[in-house]
């Protein structure tokens, strides 16, 4: 299995989608990316 990091766009898409409001599972979809995947991104690049 080959796992790929974030590219900063997804990133800036991830903190924008967030600040509308845009579920986590929504966001996973948009980006073809597993909702796992989306909440370790958020849990470690916040607080």
């Amino acid at each position: 299995m080959s796992y790929t990091h974030l590219c900063p766009e997804e990133r800036y898409y991830i903190e924008i989608e967030l600040k509308k409001g845009t579920s986590q599972n929504k966001i996973a979809e948009a980006l073809e990316r597993s909702q796992s995947n989306i909440s370790r991104e958020i849990k470690r690049n916040t607080g």
